[in-house]
């Protein structure tokens, strides 16, 4: 008969461990490459900062689906980086003065003030800023996935010899 006192703990796994790794390695014992995994995380990472609001899930979804990534990475990628999303906007708006779009003040009471007095005007004149900040989105874009995807690369295939090595 058992000690009723002895009580067996399953080890508390970290955040970390639970939801970023442990699908990363899931992935990577189920054939995916690491290349491939380096890709979907670095594409995931410079779509969630896409400088219009509410628009990176759905940009991470068709991009996996035509590229033929995975999903639920490219999902989990992107929900992590989305607080640089906020964080970007602004500099992604004020590059996009170089390409023309209008320099306006983005103080949210004076935002509703200009919305208040004419919604139309007001959509037009941000409409010009947010295509503006999508230009240089566009521009630091491929720089910035190429960046992720080489320096992702390496810590992915050591993952994955080591995550060969702990199944075997």
């Amino acid at each position: 008969m058992s000690d009723p006192a002895a009580v067996v703990v399953a080890p508390v796994q970290s955040f970390w461990r639970r939801k970023i790794l442990g699908p990363v390695l899931a992935q990577l014992r189920q054939g995916i490459t690491p290349e491939k995994i380096a890709l979907t995380a670095a594409l995931g990472a410079v779509i969630a900062v896409f400088p219009i609001l509410g628009s990176t899930t759905v940009l991470c979804g068709l991009v996996a689906w035509g590229l033929r990534l995975n999903q639920p990475i490219i999902q989990l990628v992107n929900y992590l980086c989305y607080p640089l999303q906020f964080v970007l906007l602004l500099p992604f708006y004020r590059a996009g003065e170089w390409f023309g779009a209008p320099h306006v003040t983005l103080s949210i009471p004076e935002m509703m003030a200009r919305f208040q007095a004419g919604p139309m005007e007001f959509i037009a004149e941000f409409g010009l800023v947010a295509l503006g900040g999508v230009a240089a989105w566009i521009v630091a874009a491929p720089l910035a996935i190429v960046a992720l995807y080489f320096g992702l690369r390496p810590a992915l295939r050591r993952l994955a010899r080591r995550s060969r090595v702990a199944v075997v």
